[in-house]
């Protein structure tokens, strides 16, 4: 077994044992962390159920949990690239579990194409479950869910994903009594709306949950993160938008790793790089990639 396979290995025994079994409506309080496990840029995923109950987005309570929790480092522009790029999605359980599972295939997709995958999932009995810990969860009661996958500006593959789902809230917002969410939290919570309504609350705590489920994923986490980055200086920033819909890649070439996704109107700034019809662009959030020249205004 070759040293990346083991190091493999150890990331997905981390994560089986780490992983907590999820907890339906029972009060829910934020994982607390020794150290940080890098820092993360936080981006609205695809599913982005928040607006449908006239919620902004949850960037500012994300990266107020991670600073509350001591977990994670919020990107502060002009500093080194994230280690992680944080990716958010919301809605009903159905559309979150979908894209958790999108996020599972991207990891198996990453593993075989290492060729590490066949020789870890023969050599570690609980390979194939551990690679399944995120499918569906069963069961028929419409909940609100929240989901956060961990992806690696590097490679674009996701690290860990962490899910959370709530059907009827057990937290208040402000005051010292009971399950209350105060501070840096209800800050962030309050910024968007989420502090105003019931399904407001709801979403507030399946985020949490999501995130203290990518947060025990430290074994994982610390498997896969990249060695610390300088900061780079772009020698001819330009500003950019995307045209179109479409894709960040992880180098000049359709055929690599998706980064990210690009909506239509996205800013991004322009480093001078070109190769090809390809030009590096940054999303002012920690990730670099490089996105067709064709795709941008």
């Amino acid at each position: 077994m070759t040293s990346k396979t083991i190091r493999l290995a150890a990331g997905i025994a981390a994560l089986a044992a780490c992983t907590p079994a999820m907890a339906k409506d029972e009060p829910v309080s934020l994982t607390k962390c020794d150290a940080s496990h890098g820092t993360i840029a936080v981006v609205d995923g695809d599913t982005q159920g928040w607006t449908k109950y006239g919620l902004g987005s949850p960037r500012e309570l994300i990266a107020a949990l991670a600073i509350e929790s001591g977990c994670f480092t919020p990107y502060q522009p002009g500093g080194a690239p994230a280690a992680f790029l944080m990716n958010v999605i919301a809605g009903d359980k159905e559309e979150v579990n979908k894209g958790i599972e999108m996020a599972r295939s991207a990891a198996v997709e990453g593993l075989v194409r290492s060729g590490a995958a066949s020789g870890l999932l023969r050599s570690t009995p609980f390979g194939g479950s551990a690679l399944g810990l995120l499918g569906g969860l069963g069961g028929r009661r419409k909940t609100v869910a929240a989901g956060i996958r961990l992806i690696s500006p590097a490679s674009g593959q996701t690290v860990v994903s962490g899910l959370g789902e709530v059907s009827k809230s057990t937290i208040t917002f402000g005051g010292n009594g009971g399950n209350a969410v105060a501070g840096g939290i209800l800050g962030g919570a309050q910024s968007a709306g989420y502090a105003n309504s019931s399904d407001g609350k709801m979403l507030v705590e399946a985020f949490i949950k999501a995130f203290n489920s990518v947060s025990a994923q430290g074994g994982a986490l610390a498997s896969a993160a990249p060695a610390p980055a300088a900061a780079v200086t772009a020698p001819a920033a330009a500003p950019a938008k995307a045209a179109v819909a479409t894709r960040m890649f992880a180098s000049p070439d359709a055929n690599s790793a998706v980064v990210r996704s690009l909506r239509a109107g996205a800013s991004l700034t322009r480093t001078g790089q070109r190769q090809g019809l390809f030009i590096e662009v940054d999303d002012g959030f920690g990730t670099r990639g490089w996105v067709s020249v064709e795709d941008l205004n």
